[in-house]
């Protein structure tokens, strides 16, 4: 790829989310947006609306063509099942269920596993029939939810096809599985997902070879002494919990031994900070004065089998992710014809031309425009940047022929896995096995993500 650098972090198969929350960015930003431009010129000229920014028709789309396969033109009854105590509280998948609600033939529910039930061979909910169900949560909460309830009516949605994603698809976000594609099988897959895999290594003691092709020993010892650009992962980890970013903790033997004791790790070459980094203008409440303020920045594709649907951009330390204090960053098509750095120090020095008072207006005005949309993570507000990440028409098209290439490859890595080919890889409990093998993927209606660290031209490297 030409227009972007970086890598892809990690994947996610099993329950992806986030597409509701670029959806109230979007308009988060272009309100933003309107008001700078209000106070200050802003001689740059973007899109919010393009159709590639906004994942929820996407998705929305990929579950009618999963009811469709199996129920043909009759009525559709979608259920989002997510676990029981976030009903309430997790604003996405309320939000999306009352979008879906809102297309004419379509009923859909917000729903838990104990709201399930057999009847006469179907599964419904709440005593009518679910045609398509998506689960917000992977196999192994499933798991765990079987010891205390019965899911024996989520069990025979997988094994009916109703549910999607396919269970089969969820070994292959396991972060281990990424030694396989830096490694024996990078030949046969697609050269983009090779270029945007770090090199990672499932983490013990042992004899690889490195990053470079340097023979390693015992890869515990050289982590100690590679630290400063090394990562620690937990396999089935998320939110950013019990990660150890070696450029950012000391105590590297402790972290070593923490995670050889845990078990289950992976090691990642740490991808350079600047990389991933953007600046832009913020408030200094203190000193009551604007400053530049340096963010890291993430980058989630959504993408099914119709291609590339969506964003999610986020921002924060390390890791980026809500649930560890990161934010929102809405994103914006480049429609002026600048340089991409240019149009980004554009917009950079207009936020300054506004004075702290102004942004503060400003500031406060979409922060209680967002709450009252509901841009909140469990039960808190989630932090927005004003200034938008902004790709150019070269780089969506690019980002379409990755995402392309990942779903052709990740079709070709689950088959690998049901022959036993990843086995030294993908480790995963017997009963989530027994999941993910009673309902294959092979490429049918889903929904998969890839979050990558990637660099569109604003990045801190120069």
């Amino acid at each position: 790829m030409k227009t972007f650098a970086g890598y892809h972090g990690e994947w996610n198969m099993g329950s992806p989310g986030g597409w509701e929350y670029q959806r109230i960015c979007q308009v988060l930003g272009k309100e933003a947006w309107e008001s700078i431009s209000d106070s200050v010129e802003l001689d740059v000229k973007v899109d919010f609306d393009h159709p590639q920014i906004n994942a929820v028709p996407g998705f929305a789309r990929m579950l009618f063509r999963a009811h469709r396969a199996r129920h043909g033109s009759n009525a559709v009854h979608a259920v989002l099942l997510a676990e029981a105590d976030t009903l309430e509280v997790v604003r996405e998948n309320r939000n999306f269920v009352d979008f879906l609600n809102s297309l004419d033939g379509v009923t859909a529910s917000l729903a838990a596993p104990g709201h399930l039930a057999l009847k006469n061979g179907r599964v419904c909910c709440r005593g009518k029939e679910a045609t398509v169900i998506f689960m917000d949560f992977n196999n192994d909460t499933l798991v765990k939810i079987g010891k205390d309830e019965d899911i024996r009516p989520v069990r025979e949605a997988i094994r009916q096809g109703i549910l999607v994603n396919p269970r089969g698809m969820e070994p292959l976000g396991t972060k281990s599985l990424f030694e396989a594609l830096t490694e024996k099988f990078s030949v046969s897959l697609s050269e983009s997902t090779v270029q945007f895999t770090p090199w990672t290594r499932r983490f013990r003691h042992c004899s690889t070879i490195g990053p470079k092709g340097e023979l390693i020993s015992d890869l515990p010892d050289w982590t100690k002494a590679n630290w400063r650009r090394l990562i620690l992962k937990p396999v089935h980890g998320y939110s950013g919990h019990g990660i150890f970013p070696g450029d950012r903790m000391e105590n590297s033997e402790e972290c070593i031994n923490q995670a050889l004791q845990a078990g289950d790790y992976i090691v990642q070459e740490f991808v350079p900070l600047p990389i991933w980094s953007e600046r832009t203008v913020g408030p200094d409440r203190q000193s009551e004065s604007l400053v530049y303020q340096e963010w890291q920045t993430d980058f989630r594709c959504f993408i099914t089998d119709e291609g590339l649907q969506g964003f999610l951009a986020r921002f924060g330390g390390v890791p980026t992710n809500v649930g560890s204090g990161g934010g929102g960053q809405p994103v914006a098509l480049l429609k002026s014809e600048l340089s991409y750095r240019v149009a980004v120090d554009r917009i950079n020095e207009a936020l300054l031309k506004l004075g702290f008072n102004g942004y503060m207006e400003i500031q406060d005005h979409i922060e209680a425009l967002a709450m009252a949309l509901g841009f909140t993570y469990l039960r808190g507000p989630i932090r927005i940047l004003m200034r938008p990440r902004l790709l150019t028409r070269e780089q969506i098209a690019e980002l379409r022929i990755y995402a392309q290439n990942l779903w052709k490859d990740s079709v070709a890595l689950e088959t690998l896995w049901r022959q036993g080919q990843l086995d030294d890889y993908v480790h995963i409990g017997e009963e989530e096995r027994k999941l993910a093998t009673m309902q294959p993927w092979a490429g049918g209606p889903a929904l998969m993500v890839s979050d990558g660290l990637f660099s569109f031209g604003a990045d801190l490297l120069q």
